[in-house]
């Protein structure tokens, strides 16, 4: 099995890679989206509807699958003899910025339910914060990996 997963690193690399800048793409545009919900739209109006629509297709359709794929390909990478250096100190950062990333990602899926229901409470300004969330958590990502310290 180990010589599979070495013999696939740089497909299994390529895939991982691909499905993070998707992933990332997502929850970049989605607190946007909900910025542009909060400040325009009521509940039950056109736009609303519109805002729906929008966010729940990203969601399932673009960041939920690019999640797993995220998430697959990374394990696999995990598993690949040699990769990681368990002694060094950026996987564990790296787990933690993952984690991050995936903790934002289903608040980000509550904040949906909570417009569809009528319910949400946040303003656009608070979206915007939020935001700025992933960002952050990627800056650790990249830099953990990259640099491995």
């Amino acid at each position: 099995m180990t010589d599979l997963l070495a013999s696939l690193y740089p497909w299994t690399k390529s895939l991982h890679i691909m499905a993070v800048i998707a992933w990332m793409a997502g929850l970049f545009y989605l607190p946007r989206l909900f910025v542009y919900h909060a400040e325009q739209s009521e509940p039950g109006d056109s736009r609303d509807e519109v805002f729906q629509i929008m966010e729940r297709k990203l969601l399932r359709v673009i960041m939920n699958p690019s999640m797993i794929v995220t998430w697959g390909a990374g394990l696999l990478l995990v598993a690949t003899p040699g990769i990681v250096d368990w002694g060094a100190v950026w996987p564990y950062f790296k787990l933690a910025g993952v984690l991050g990333m995936t903790w934002f990602h289903h608040w980000l899926g509550r904040q949906r339910k909570a417009f569809v229901d009528g319910t949400a409470a946040l303003s656009g300004r608070q979206y915007r914060m939020m935001n700025e969330v992933p960002t952050i958590l990627m800056v650790v990502i990249v830099v953990s990996v990259v640099v491995k310290f």
